[in-house]
């Protein structure tokens, strides 16, 4: 997300950098090009002109003018009100209430409610310690509650049944009857969705909150809509007294304006964010870490969340203490590693919350192809155990047998093995005293200025 807006600031920022003095004639011209930036974003016009005023009446005050980098300083202003645009703030899910804490979620067919109900639910049993319950009053489309049953028995949450000849608002109340029974803490409400906005959905929507009366309700909406995202949140907003906002398929949209008009038009926080289609997709938004990322300044805050919480840490304990007894680094524990860069949402994701990724060449980004992980992983599962362990007994006829399994060519089995083996006399560096060090100092001149070497 935000992919073509960073690419387009970053170039303003690094333009920026190398001002001595800021004008008030070039903050202006600057500001122009963020303005084109904003409004290819799909940012919403109103949006974007309470923006960049913002911004003008501050760059244009002491913060800037006269500063010894009057660059970052300006860089410093945009990312500010970037965040202030984007709520200040992470805004936490608001549990505090007699349980079950009921948490409706509301928003148009396809925007993935469904999906992210197991997602909220999986986060909440997984980091909240909460027993959980889902229900579906997707009368409309059978297919719903169906998919939400099948999701809630993969998450372990305890699900309750409905029926399309039963009224969404009796669904919603049996299910919170049954939840209290079951002492869950928290029942989530899915509902149905539509096309398009119509009073007959509205109408529907608010005769399940009036029953159930939710604590949260949370308002998920597309985050690859654009424009069409502002008026479905304006519509919503004043049909329902909404909490919050989960944006979805982020990993999808290259421009992502809705994040940064959503915000603004409901005047709610955007409390989550959808990252992909697995159950484990969904993350807490942080507007600060969001307007670093979005100005190709990383988030590396986030990124080390995910490793504590993705990361096998019994396997990565395993890999390093064979390292430091030397015993090598094999193709079962490169297979491994694959894995874990797969759960945090494979390279391309790793590689989008470090600072300054969004200076590499295009040709080099290209080149970061989670396929190609994909394809490194089957060709190495076509081998035996022993062929992972000894690399070195992997001759002609092995390689033949290993591309047939893997539905792949010689030649990329060949790849493979010379990629493993540069990897291996890395990974032996790193094993001897002082090896990162040295590493470090021999990297010396491809490192930004300042990294610390010691």
């Amino acid at each position: 997300m935000f992919q073509n807006l960073t690419d387009r600031l970053s170039a303003v920022v690094k333009n920026l950098s190398g001002r001595a003095r800021l004008t008030e004639e070039n903050i202006d011209e600057t500001l122009r090009e963020v303005r084109i930036a904003l409004l290819e974003a799909d940012v919403g016009l109103d949006v974007t002109k309470d923006f960049l005023a913002a911004v003008r009446e501050r760059a244009l005050g002491q913060e800037v003018i006269g500063t010894l980098t009057p660059g970052q300083a300006f860089i410093r202003v945009v990312r500010d009100e970037l965040t202030a645009l984007m709520g200040e703030a992470n805004s936490a899910l608001d549990l505090a209430a007699q349980a079950p804490v009921v948490v409706l979620m509301a928003g148009l067919q396809g925007s993935g409610k469904t999906t992210t109900t197991a997602k909220l639910a999986r986060r909440l049993m997984q980091h909240e310690r909460k027993q959980v319950g889902l229900v579906s009053c997707d009368v409309h489309r059978p297919a719903a509650i169906e998919q939400l049953r099948v999701l809630a028995a993969e998450i372990g949450a305890n699900y309750y049944p409905s029926d399309v000849s039963q009224q969404p608002e009796d669904i919603a109340l049996a299910a919170l009857g049954a939840a209290r029974r079951g002492f869950d803490d928290v029942l989530i409400v899915d509902t149905a969705g539509r096309l398009a906005i119509d009073a007959e959905m509205m109408a529907e929507i608010q005769r399940i909150h009036a029953a159930v009366a939710p604590h949260e309700t949370l308002f998920v909406i597309d985050s690859m809509m654009g424009q069409d995202a502002v008026q479905t949140a304006r519509a919503f907003n004043e049909a329902l007294p909404l909490t919050g906002v989960v944006l979805t398929k982020s990993d999808g949209d290259a421009r992502g304006g809705a994040a940064l008009s959503v915000r603004r038009v409901t005047g709610k926080p955007i409390k989550f964010l959808g990252t992909g289609e697995k159950t484990d997709a969904l993350e807490p938004f942080y507007p600060d870490r969001m307007a670093s990322r979005i100005l190709g300044m990383g988030d590396v805050l986030s990124l080390i969340e995910e490793v504590e919480q993705k990361v096998d840490q019994d396997k990565a304990m395993k890999v390093a203490e064979k390292l430091k007894k030397g015993k090598g680094f094999d193709l079962q524990d490169f297979r491994d590693q694959l894995d874990q860069m797969n759960n945090m949402g494979g390279m391309s994701a790793m590689l989008g919350k470090l600072p300054g990724m969004n200076n590499l060449p295009d040709n080099v980004r290209e080149r970061v192809n989670d396929k190609e992980f994909v394809r490194l992983a089957a060709i190495i599962d076509s081998m035996t155990p022993h062929e992972r362990r000894f690399p070195a007994v992997i001759k002609a006829s092995r390689k033949r047998r290993i591309a047939a399994g893997s539905g792949t060519q010689v030649q990329d089995v060949n790849k493979l093995l010379k990629q493993f083996d540069q990897m291996q006399k890395m990974m032996k560096k790193l094993s001897k005293k002082g090896g990162l060090k040295n590493m470090m100092r021999g990297m010396r001149g491809q490192l930004p200025p300042g990294f610390p070497m010691q």
